[in-house]
């Protein structure tokens, strides 16, 4: 039975036992026992209590000594494709800043999660990836399926996407390549690393005893400091500053990061847009300016906290043309603090396009956000009238913030939206949160564009583990978001688009599978429309036909019962469903049978546009 508790907050929580073993007392592999031992033993010593896998006979001595030796710990995660099990430790790091390890079977393994990988590397998740390959024995591989599913050099397969990789030779050189993996893929800024094993290796009898690294030893070196002076000049530039933005994408990354940033909000008395990677800062905040772009005429400093994504939010796209103009007043400064180049791969263009800097600075912002607050306390507590004067350009941007959420509340309760069939966003955003505000609730990545950061009340970190990326990643990250919270008693939120399910529908039946209760959403709107919506731009463009914009895009006849693929693979569902008031219904049956511990969709059919104008 579940058992209902309250939260710290006071909001509903629920929880369902977990079947997940405990780790076992620590042993050491010696005589007698295998070489896959030993990597076990690195697991248990690293504490990564998941490990998300396809089978594959390249690992069948790993995965033997994993159920056998290790007593299911970390526990196997059985997944039906190899980019979904990438992708749930993709989205278990999201919401933990932790790693989890997934598992790819040989060549074809890793082949197949290659598109996994690379949005862990481009989203700065660590994923602690095991392979196999060969055996390279030749001796000892079988005729053909051996050869023909083993690479020279497995780890080049995607080496210019991940932070490190290495294939030990021998078993003596596993728990050094371990260690040193561990701490190349938590060393921030963090991504994904490859550890190869080879087949045979794995396979044979160990006959001695190998040396681990000691139970003292550090597994990641300290954070990164930030250089003093610098700190110091720009917090002269911040308190100088007529109207400061804090652009922060990555800097939430931990609570810790998150708690920092609303203290230097408070002292600054300045606007903070969140890019919404990671829950940088509260969505009720009364300094929260995201999503309000007439702020940035006014701004003349910007400061990036771990962001990478400068150009973005700060330019204003005519798509037809690919032109950018500045939304920012000309002579408006910009100061960068993170890790600047370290992040730069000879192979992937994700460093984007080269701002005018006037000051860069490399270093944490756990550590250089706090640095900044204590610098500007100090020049506030020696500066007579700065205080009232911070304070004055407070209580404006808060008057400003509490206009704008009214507007979107306002939308989404607007009797014309509310009639309208399918449901717009704001009408199901405020539908959604209707039903779950007395929850404690989680996000797991889209944001139903955005309206759901517009009209939900983000007030903890938790809330979130960052937006939505590309297609066919969406789902896979939510289940690694639920696998995180699942142990908290938290109602787990995916606003799954239909596009994304479709790419992976058999990651409904890993949820099933291993007890991850979440509500899923659906944004049905029964097409590709962001591709629809390019071709609708070159349409008008070319002045060609936009009625024919659909073709090769629309997900319609037949319609995909996302309702029925849904209880097929063991989850309870409703839908489709495209009238207001069967909304709120439809999502608390859903709810209380995910506080039962089954998962639920409820299919909700959207418009394809948005239909309200800021």
């Amino acid at each position: 039975m579940a058992t209902k508790k309250k939260s710290a907050s006071g909001k509903k929580t629920f929880r369902k036992p977990i079947p997940v073993p405990a780790k076992p007392k620590r042993k050491t592999a010696g005589a007698g026992r295998f070489n896959s031992d030993v990597i076990v033993e690195m697991l248990h010593m690293y504490d990564m209590p998941f490990a998300s896998l396809n089978p594959g006979a390249s690992y069948r001595g790993l995965h033997d000594s994993l159920v056998n030796y290790g007593g299911n710990w970390p526990y196997m995660m059985l997944c039906t494709h190899e980019e979904t099990a990438v992708q749930i430790a993709h989205g278990y790091a999201r919401a933990t800043g932790k790693p989890m390890v997934a598992i790819v079977h040989n060549l074809v393994g890793l082949l197949h999660s290659n598109m996994a990988i690379y949005y862990a590397y481009i989203d700065r998740a660590p994923i602690f990836i095991i392979g196999a390959t060969g055996p390279l024995n030749e001796t000892k591989r079988r005729p053909k399926i051996d050869w023909i599913h083993t690479a020279n050099g497995q780890g080049a397969a995607v080496r210019e996407y991940t932070k490190f990789d290495a294939q030990p030779a021998t078993v003596d050189g596993v728990p050094e390549a371990f260690a040193r993996a561990y701490s190349v893929m938590m060393t921030h800024p963090t991504g994904p690393i490859y550890m190869c094993y080879d087949a045979w290796l794995q396979e044979e009898k160990l006959d001695h005893e190998v040396r681990l690294p000691s139970p003292s030893a550090v597994k990641v070196p300290a954070k990164m400091s930030p250089d003093v002076e610098s700190m110091e000049k720009v917090a002269k530039m911040l308190m100088a500053a007529k109207f400061p933005l804090l652009l922060a994408e990555y800097s939430g990354r931990s609570e810790e990061g998150y708690n920092a940033l609303v203290e230097l909000a408070d002292t600054v008395h300045c606007a903070v847009y969140d890019l919404d990677a990671r829950c940088c800062f509260p969505g009720v905040h009364p300094y929260n300016m995201s999503m309000i772009d007439e702020i940035f005429k006014q701004v003349d400093l910007v400061v990036g906290l771990d962001t990478q994504d400068w150009e973005k939010p700060t330019t204003r796209l005519i798509s037809t043309t690919r032109t950018r103009e500045s939304k920012l007043a000309k002579g408006c400064k910009f100061v960068d603090i993170g890790f600047g180049e370290l992040k730069i791969s000879g192979w992937s263009l994700d460093y984007q396009r080269m701002m005018d800097f006037d000051m860069r600075i490399i270093g944490d912002t756990d550590i250089a956000i706090p640095m900044l607050t204590k610098l500007c306390k100090q020049i506030i507590a020696k500066t007579p009238g700065l205080k009232s004067k911070l304070e004055a350009r407070g209580k404006k941007l808060a008057a400003l913030h509490a206009k704008k959420r009214a507007d979107w509340r306002r939308a989404g309760l607007d009797a014309k939206q509310r009639k309208m069939t399918p449901l717009t966003h704001a009408v199901l955003a405020t539908e959604i949160w209707e039903v779950i505000k007395n929850e404690d609730w989680v996000l797991t990545a889209g944001a139903l564009e955005d309206w759901a950061r517009r009209i939900w009340d983000f007030d903890a970190h938790h809330r979130h583990a960052g937006k939505s990326l590309g297609t066919s990643t969406q789902i896979g990250t939510s289940l690694g978001v639920a696998l995180a919270h699942r142990d908290k008693g938290r109602l787990v939120v995916d606003i799954q688009p239909d596009g994304d399910l479709m790419f992976d529908a058999g990651a409904l039946w890993i949820a099933a599978k291993h007890n991850l209760p979440m509500l899923v959403v659906m944004y049905n709107n029964r097409a590709y429309y962001n591709d629809w919506e390019h071709q609708i731009r070159m349409a008008q463009l070319r002045k060609t036909d936009e009625k024919k914009a659909h073709i090769g895009m629309d997900l319609c006849d037949p319609d995909p019962d996302f309702a029925g693929l849904a209880r097929a693979m063991g989850w309870y569902s409703e839908g489709p469903i495209d009238r207001v008031e069967d909304v709120q219904p439809a999502l608390r049956r859903a709810i209380a049978r995910v506080r039962a511990g089954q998962p639920a969709l409820v299919d909700t059919i959207t418009q394809r546009r948005d239909e309200w104008t800021q």
